[in-house]
């Protein structure tokens, strides 16, 4: 009797992140292969001092942070007494943290009492939000490609948004990203776990490359689609592609654990 093929599982997250997602797939019984779709890079923007500046000087009612990687990529342009100041200023403005990692990461740091939003998305801040922004000013810190909702959002409910880009998003090319199409079109590849809509773009980008754009979403439509929050789920929606499992906790673990129970 042969033994049952061990599921095969593409984790397309950054560099960053691929130690802990193999360990979370292997846990829940998927072979994890890795081919990472989004790389993440530093950038310092023309708000940037501004930004600091409003947090130290007790300027800021809300800061919002909508991952872990904005805290990170925030902290790394700081000296040690900067990073000292800045911290401190934090625990005095109303923090909000998108998501469980995002908490994780300001615990961390010292800073205990931030509010988690329970919906994790755009919509979901402004909900939380808004019958207390009014007037009031939000600075909010996150990648170039944040979704512009959660701005205008805010401010139709009478905040002044400040949005400074710490960190940005670029799709990364080679033979990891080659190898991970060629063996979706081959049919080796049973689970997807898409965790952004620019992870979608950057495979359906590196499919379009291979002149197989059409294959593989037919190779998608067999295998479990899986994404985290509506947003990816749209996007993958715009190429031709359902996702199968779209979490009600946007984690990782989440998606990995409600994939396995689709297979």
């Amino acid at each position: 009797m042969s033994e049952e093929k061990i599921p095969v599982l593409a984790i397309m997250r950054p560099e960053s992140y691929r130690e802990k997602s193999e360990a979370i797939a292997r846990e829940f019984g998927f072979e994890p292969l890795y081919a990472p779709m989004i790389k993440l890079e530093g950038i310092k923007d023309d708000g940037f001092e501004p930004f600091m500046q409003r947090v130290i000087d007790g300027i800021s009612d809300y800061v919002v942070f909508t991952s872990a990687n904005g805290i990170t990529f925030t902290l790394d342009k700081l000296s040690d007494a900067e990073k000292e100041n800045f911290i401190e200023a934090l625990k005095k403005a109303r923090l909000i943290a998108i998501g469980p990692n995002t908490e994780k990461e300001l615990v961390k740091i010292g800073i205990e009492n931030s509010f988690l939003p329970a919906d994790y998305s755009s919509e979901g801040i402004v909900e939380a939000l808004c019958p207390e922004v009014k007037g009031k000013i939000v600075d909010l810190a996150r990648s170039a490609y944040g979704a512009k909702v959660l701005i205008e959002g805010l401010e139709n409910c009478g905040a002044t948004v400040y949005e400074t880009h710490v960190y940005t998003l670029s799709i990364p090319e080679g033979a990891a990203q080659k190898e991970l199409i060629e063996r979706t079109l081959a049919g080796d590849v049973d689970a997807f776990a898409f965790t952004s809509s620019m992870m979608v773009r950057g495979f359906m980008r590196h499919a379009e490359r291979l002149g197989a754009g059409e294959n593989v979403k037919e190779a998608l439509s067999k295998a479990v689609v899986g994404a985290i929050g509506t947003p990816t789920g749209n996007t993958l929606k715009k190429y031709g592609v359902d996702a199968d499992v779209i979490p009600g906790e946007f984690t990782f673990e989440a998606l990995i654990k409600a994939m396995k129970k689709e297979l």
